[in-house]
Formats: structure tokens, sequence, C-alpha cells
């Protein structure tokens, strides 16, 4: 199935001047050449950009302004990280415990007061670091849509909750972080489809034990479907997904919305993963396939290697998903920092091939030209839009 987006949906999208900067900074090459080509062109709406939490390197994730700077800068698909508060209401999250990161409510007492676990200072003499948890399973719905969001992060340092709060990475901005409105998944929902975009909700892990209050693991991800067709979405246009493949499954099985289902795959948490060894990650893809699921969705660094000449080439893992006639999206562009200070988690195994800012670009040529994904999660959709429009991947 492709994920690529029709002539219908198409919009004129604001890219400012990052891509050209990431251009500018590449070394000379053909596809510097051709992208270099491109700057003057008319840019549209992509299913290939899949904003990522919003638009999270400026703007406080799971956000409206970060959903709307997103769909601005024209990504074809959003995402609404799904999960729950005390009250069984579905909201935008990362995380069901990451409240005390992503929003302000250490700075409001009588919902701080509400947390798992209260804010803790930092203790230099033992070297323990600052601490709190928060999550939306403290607060029923009306008190969630109390908070702001603002922009991860957190001071292990901290000696107090508004020392806490200040831990924006240095390579992000709080420039746009003066307003974050929070939002329900239904709301995300009526959002996603005045913007015209198409949608891509992940099922949350529970960080309680299910059943919670009498909701099951399956009665959490058929709310979550529900809300679609509560909102008449058709299912062409949910990519629902999930890190635990029965979820997934589920959906494929007992649902309309399953065929496009994702398997977001987390086997490279296990220590003795290789993306370049079949036997670290079973099953097998033949057997995810058989399974029911049609995408999987692993990091990207899993889906590239260097060849015997330093060059970036596809991974085991990446020939062994199309083998199995899966298709592959990944994640995620633009979210670990500076490549010229290394690229952090994002690059690893492959950092002895890019050296600047602009190689963002050669890995995202590799991954849509080589591997084959339909889709890319950026954390900056300009990025990812400019190289859609260029290579004609609408």
């Amino acid at each position: 199935m492709a994920l690529l987006c029709s002539a219908y949906s198409h919009a004129t999208a604001q890219l400012g001047p990052r891509p050209f900067y990431l251009v500018d900074q590449m070394a000379p090459s053909t596809l510097k050449t051709k992208l270099s080509r491109c700057m003057n062109r008319p840019v549209f709406k992509s299913d290939f950009s899949i904003g990522h939490r919003g638009a999270p390197t400026q703007f406080p994730e799971h956000t409206k302004e970060s959903y709307l700077a997103a769909a601005r800068m024209g990504a074809g698909i959003l995402e609404c990280d799904v999960t729950f508060t005390k009250d069984k209401e579905l909201v935008c999250r990362h995380a069901q415990c990451d409240l005390h990161t992503s929003t302000d409510i250490l700075l409001r007492p009588e919902l701080a007061a509400k947390c798992s676990q209260p804010f803790t200072p930092a203790d230099m003499k033992t070297g323990t670091p600052a601490s709190a948890k928060c999550c939306t399973s403290d607060l029923t719905l009306d008190e969630f849509m109390q908070l702001k969001g603002k922009m991860d992060g957190a001071n292990p340092n901290a000696q107090s909750p508004q020392e806490y709060v200040k831990g924006t990475a240095n390579w992000r901005t709080d420039l746009y972080s003066a307003s974050g409105t929070l939002m329900t998944h239904a709301q995300s929902i009526e959002l996603f489809k005045s913007l015209r975009v198409k949608m891509t909700p992940e099922l949350k892990a529970p960080a309680v034990d299910m059943p919670f209050n009498g909701m099951t693991q399956e009665d959490y991800a058929q709310k979550m479907i529900n809300e679609y067709r509560s909102a008449g979405v058709s299912p062409r246009k949910v990519f629902p997904q999930s890190f635990n493949i029965e979820d997934v499954q589920y959906w494929r099985h007992q649902t309309r919305f399953g065929r496009q289902g994702v398997y977001l795959d987390g086997r490279y948490r296990d220590e003795n993963f290789d993306p370049n060894s079949p036997q670290s990650w079973q099953p097998s893809m033949d057997e995810i396939k058989a399974s029911g699921v049609n995408i999987v969705a692993p990091p990207l660094w899993v889906l590239l290697t260097l060849d015997e000449t330093g060059k970036l080439v596809p991974s085991q893992y990446a020939k062994a998903a199309n083998a199995a006639n899966l298709d592959i999206i990944t994640w995620t562009l633009e979210r670990s920092g500076l490549i010229s200070q290394n690229g952090g988690w994002y690059y690893q195994g492959i950092n002895d091939a890019i050296k600047n800012e602009g190689d963002v670009y050669t890995v995202l040529d590799v991954l849509a030209k080589q591997v084959g994904v339909k889709g890319v999660f950026s954390d900056w959709p300009a990025t990812t839009t400019f190289y859609a429009n260029c290579m004609n991947l609408y």
C-alpha cells in the first residue's frame, strides 16, 4: 500500500530557511546539485513527510501550536501519541508519565500534589538527580486540560520545580513555548481533519496495571479506533501504531483500521540486536507479515549500514522487510542533535559516513531510494517535505 498522497490533498507548504541551509552545508555531489535546482520550486504537502509529535524542534510537542506548524511545513501525516487520564479519556502525550517534563504541572501546586511522585530536589552530595513523576492517569481530563505544554526536558541539578522545568536541549529553542495548548485525542482528530492531513495515532504502553478501572488493553485499543469512527474518518486516512504487536494484530483482525496498522519495532532494545544479523531479531519478517502486519517502523539507524567502501547502504533488516513485502516507515529525522557533533542516538553505527548537517539529506536519500521507505517521521517536517517535493514523492 502507498503512503503517498494524491493530488486532491496538495496544499502549498511554507518551508522557511532550514532546508536550504542544509543543502548549502552539503559537500558537492549529484544529490546536492539536484536539491539545489529545486530551491525555487513551489512546495506542496506530502505524505512522505510525517510530523513527529508535530514540529517539536521548536514547538512544545503534542500541542495545537506544534501540529499547526508541522502542517504548514507540508507534513501530510500528523501524529498524536495516545494515552489516557484517570477518568479513562484519551489525550495526546508521548508517554503516560511525562507530564513533569513536557508540561507546567510542577508549577501548579494544586495539580502537582496529585503526581505519582512529587518533585525531589537534586542531592549534590550523593549525586542523585532531581526527579518527579506525573502521569496523565493521575489527573482527570478536566485537570489535564488546565496544563500548558512546554519543550520537553528537565534540569537534573534542580533544587526547585522552577529550576527543574528548565531543561530544553541546546539544539532546540524556547522561542515558541509561550503557549502550548494541550489536546485530547478527539480534538486532534478534528484539527487534523480541518488541516486535511492523514493521521497516525500511537497507542502508548500503559504505565499502570491493566485492566485500569475496568479498561482492558483491548478496550483501550478499541477506544482509540472508536474515536475515528465517531468522527467519520475513513480507515484509509489512519495509520494506527503501537510497539505492542498484539495491538496491531487486534486492529488488523477486529477492526477496519488495521490494514494500515504500523508495528513500531522495538526489538532494537535487545542488547543482542544486530540489524545485519537476522537471527537477532525474531520473529522473522515473513512471520510478522503472516500475522497480519503490513507496515514495520524501526528507528532509521536500523535500516542503514556501511558497505566496504564506507558508503551508506540498506541493512539486512531493510532487505528482509522488503523481501517479505512489508512497507517501511522510519523515525526520527533531526531529533538527536547536530550531525557535526556525532549526531546522537539516531545515527549510531553510520557516523563515519555523515560529517555535517547537510548529510541529513544523504541519509534521507538512501532511505527513500535504496531502502524504499514510504514515509519518514521528522521533528522539523520542512526538511522532509522539501526532499519529497524535489523527488516527486507526494
